[in-house]
């Protein structure tokens, strides 16, 4: 049996069980009591402007069998004999820090399946890989995904806590902001094989280099399990040096790549805004690979997929079949049109510079009457904010970008930049807010038009999109 009981969580958080039942089973864990249902575990975290624990009574009140507080939060304010007397039969329990306690308790979950795990990492595209790689795994296995972006301290350990009794595989994706985070999610999750998308310039506000974000994304080896394998893009330069200079590894590596010399390369890549297709030997056999989303980077993280599918022993038309039709979460390149025939790329869950001048790219290959770039501030750059948003400028010039609209201070950074690079004046538009950009939108945006709308989450660009689609 793979169930975690009450006093299972009591023993390894060094918690106190304050009432109810030790042997109660803990499945369903949640973190917003909006979320809540009958018979769910709901785990209290305190962040920066909320803290959970405090909200215990809304998820009793939605049926949470089992609710997970930390102490310092509620015990001067838990009333103990009116919980008991309005729901005699619920369970509490008071750890010292509720972070700590999910990933201890996702630890020994963890610990309770000898199943392949995918770990993935990378400055760029862990959702999208994971996607792809998951599609093609299903062709074998009942795997359990990462739910949309679930990939941080406190997302990684929840998805880990969803493993039920049939799943024979998982894959996960792991993120971070600052030195130590994957350490502590590898340990987590203890992924037999482990993913570097790539090393980019996501959060160097935050890590200060890019051989620093390097260093970070190696932290996914502390938890790769003995014979295990990573898998990286070689033609990411930081990547492609570490590999070339660290010959005596403890483990397998498998790489993939268009450019440099790798385990998986394509040949013959045809690409269009619907995708892109091309060919790939493997085993002495020629094999025509189809990809649904446009752009290099879906083709590269095809390939990791093909290396990982190859890897558990699925044959080569299964993978196809799974790269052919795999699901992307949504907000990463979307791609739809809307009722007045423009199409629509949404891609506003994150940015940084590598995401950003994939994006461009795209944008600048499609068949459309105007391209329409819609671009916000790229967070946690710290003193390189200058410099990356004026080389997405570059890109918008360099792709040759019809029409170029920024929302944000940072993102005047990009406008000032286009200009320079052979944007006209006349079709640079800067506003402080998302309506004033809408306003615009609905104003020019015609028929065969396509718009795309990136900039990091933090700007609410999903509120341009939900707008601009209706």
């Amino acid at each position: 049996m793979k169930e975690i009981y009450a006093r299972d969580v009591v023993r390894i958080c060094n918690g106190e069980l304050l009432c109810g039942n030790e042997n109660e089973v803990l499945d369903n864990f949640i973190n917003d009591t909006r979320e809540v249902k009958e018979g769910y575990v709901y785990i209290g975290f305190k962040g920066e402007h909320n803290d959970g624990s405090l909200f215990y009574e809304n998820a009793l009140e939605n049926g949470a069998k089992v609710c997970i507080l930390q102490k310092d939060s509620v015990s001067e304010k838990l009333n103990l004999d009116e919980v008991q007397e309005k729901y005699p039969e619920r369970t509490i329990i008071l750890v010292k820090d509720t972070k700590e306690a999910i990933q201890q308790i996702a630890d020994y979950k963890r610990s309770l399946y000898d199943i392949p795990v995918v770990g993935i990492t990378g400055s760029v595209g862990k959702t999208s890989t994971k996607d792809i790689i998951a599609s093609v795994m299903a062709k074998k296995f009942n795997v359990l995904k990462t739910l949309g972006n679930y990939n941080s301290q406190v997302g990684l350990p929840l998805t880990v806590l969803r493993l039920k009794e049939d799943n024979n595989a998982m894959v996960v994706e792991m993120g971070m902001s600052s030195l130590g985070e994957i350490s502590n999610l590898t340990k987590v999750a203890k992924p037999t094989v482990a993913v570097i998308t790539n090393v980019g310039t996501a959060h160097i506000g935050n890590l200060g280099s890019r051989e620093n974000i390097l260093k970070a994304k190696l932290e996914i080896l502390e938890g790769l399990q003995d014979g295990g394998t990573l898998v990286i893009n070689n033609d990411n330069d930081m990547l492609h040096k570490w590999n070339e200079e660290n010959t005596n590894k403890k483990f397998k590596v498998i790489t993939f790549g268009i450019e440099n010399k790798s385990d998986i390369m394509p040949y013959d890549i045809v690409s269009s805004e619907n995708g892109s297709t091309y060919k790939i030997d493997i085993d002495g056999k020629t094999y025509n690979v189809n990809v649904t989303v446009g752009g290099n980077h879906f083709v590269l993280n095809s390939l990791c997929a093909i290396a990982i599918g190859r890897l558990f022993g699925i044959e080569m038309n299964d993978i196809l079949d799974g790269i052919a039709n795999f699901e992307l979460t949504k907000r990463r390149m979307q791609v739809e049109k809307n009722n007045k025939g423009i199409t629509i790329i949404n891609d506003c869950y994150n940015a940084n510079y590598d995401s950003m001048k994939a994006a461009m790219e795209y944008l600048g290959k499609i068949n459309a009457n105007r391209k329409i770039a819609v671009l916000g501030d790229m967070l946690e750059l710290g003193e390189f904010s200058k410099t990356l948003h004026e080389k997405v400028g570059e890109e918008v010039g360099k792709n040759k970008i019809d029409i170029l609209i920024t929302v944000g201070e940072a993102a005047k950074d990009i406008a000032g930049k286009a200009k320079e690079c052979g944007i006209e004046q006349s079709n640079i538009y800067e506003f402080s807010n998302n309506d004033e950009a809408v306003s615009l939108i609905e104003k020019i945006a015609k028929e065969g038009d396509a718009i795309l709308i990136k900039a990091s989450n933090g700007m609410k660009f999903q509120e341009i999109f939900e707008k601009v689609r209706n």
